[in-house]
């Protein structure tokens, strides 16, 4: 099934409870590459138990999810990219200039909530009064300002602490089985003053500076993509608005995987076109983006249509003012 739209109709409509998505990536080039870190932890080696090999993440899902969403902004427009024209985020503007798209909480962002005209909007209509949170409720309150926030996750800590949250729909990672550690090292060199004694030493910046470096090299690199279409059918979100939000997630996930990704400056990495996708269910095929990117301004038009969408889809907040 190639049809985009018929293909989401199909999945909403399935018994199946996940989506997953799972390819292997390899190196633009070499054999090494920087896996992400984490403060006072560095790299995140472990020992797999199935095998009892080594393994890394490469990845992490906090930053696919940010990764996922850079795909869909248009740096040079600030804007979104074409084919998600009219489809509702929040805009900042006034002393700070962003968007809900790119901000690491979204609709939860201080920049955002600091308009208290939005965050009372935002409460009523997603019924973050006294009491429960009714999903479905908090769901089309999502899909009405930021479908992001749906795809990805959301957790109104600022206006309704520890009930208003949502999971992520689709969940993502890139690991690394059987490495090993490609150390590495390096000088920085001081053309007029080698030992730097002269002008503070090492602390102040001046002197040779030894260091040493840690890349790795790895047997497999993979990168793994799982949507929750149990979740979303659990939202109750109208048809339109449910297809949509699976279409943009689908669309994340192909745009991702077109074309060369470069994580980090020793982290460039492609989809390997000689090793098949492993997916589930097994006949789902991924449709291109650009099939994609053709299929959501109908998707988009369809939302807008119900009154699913906010009207203008772009809404504006002020910081600062």
């Amino acid at each position: 099934m190639t049809d985009p739209i018929a293909l989401a109709d199909h999945l909403l409509t399935s018994s199946e409870a996940r989506l997953l998505y799972e390819v292997d990536l390899r190196l633009l080039s070499g054999t090494r590459f920087q896996p992400t870190g984490f403060p006072d932890l560095g790299a995140a080696q472990y020992t797999n138990p199935s095998t009892g090999t080594e393994s890394l993440l490469v990845e992490s899902a906090q930053s696919m999810a940010n990764r996922l969403e850079a795909v869909c902004w248009d740096e040079a427009a600030n804007d979104v990219v074409k084919a998600l024209d009219g489809m509702p985020f929040v805009r900042v503007g006034g002393k700070a200039e962003s968007a809900s798209i790119l901000e690491a909480h979204r609709l939860n962002s201080p920049y955002v909530l600091a308009d208290k005209d939005f965050e009372k909007a935002f409460s009523e209509r997603a019924g973050l009064g006294k009491g429960m949170v009714d999903r479905p409720t908090y769901a089309s309150a999502l899909l009405h300002y930021d479908p992001n926030s749906l795809v990805h996750g959301s957790f109104m800590s600022q206006v309704k602490p520890g009930t208003a949250r949502l999971e992520r729909m689709l969940s993502a990672f890139i690991e690394a089985e059987d490495v090993g550690v490609a150390p590495s090292g390096g000088v920085k060199f001081d053309v007029n003053d080698v030992k730097g004694k002269d002008a503070g030493g090492s602390a102040k910046g001046f002197g040779n500076v030894p260091f040493h470096r840690s890349e790795y090299v790895a047997k497999r690199i993979f990168a793994s993509f799982a949507f929750d279409l149990a979740g979303l059918r659990g939202l109750r979100l109208p048809a339109p608005g449910a297809r949509f939000v699976l279409l943009l997630a689908l669309f994340k996930v192909a745009s991702f995987l077109d074309a060369p990704r470069r994580l980090r400056t020793a982290c460039d990495l492609e989809q390997n076109p000689d090793v098949p996708a492993r997916v589930r269910p097994s006949d789902f095929e991924l449709p291109s983006a650009a099939s994609l990117a053709e299929a959501l301004p109908n998707a988009i038009g369809a939302c807008a249509t119900e009154g699913l969408f906010a009207s203008p889809p772009v809404t504006e907040v002020e910081f600062g003012s």
